[in-house]
């Protein structure tokens, strides 16, 4: 299936799109020095929600989608230069607004879980 929406994200620090079909993406995010806040080699959350966010977003995978809110969980810390898969699937859809399920793991192990109330708009948000 062809990926329709955020065609721009740097793929660096949103994460690869390694399957995208009708209402479920998988999506892996190979973390790095450059995200960690510590010396331990911390990653910042912001980059666990940037893959969590990507992931639902082409789990919904409509040009003119945008999110209005979330409500996550960070479970397990993760460490820089660990290779993180968030796994998205839509639980819901009324009208315009899609509930998308996400969750990510290490291995086996997870690290993050979320909902997000994403909207498909009938235009551009920005148009």
């Amino acid at each position: 299936m062809q990926i329709l929406t955020h065609n721009h994200i740097d793929i660096k620090l949103c994460g690869q799109p390694l399957s995208v079909e009708d209402g479920t993406s998988r999506v892996e995010l190979q973390t790095n020095d450059f995200m960690a806040v510590d010396a331990h080699g911390l990653v910042h959350g912001g980059f666990i929600f940037g893959l969590a966010d990507h992931a639902a977003m082409i789990a919904v995978n409509d040009p003119n989608v945008v999110l209005g809110s979330a409500q996550v969980k960070f479970i397990r810390p993760v460490r820089a230069g660990q290779s993180v898969v968030a796994e998205a699937a839509t639980l819901n859809v009324e009208g315009k607004k899609h509930s998308v399920s996400v969750i990510a793991f290490i291995g086996d192990t997870k690290v993050f879980e979320g909902e997000f109330k994403c909207f498909v708009l009938e235009k551009h948000v920005l148009a």
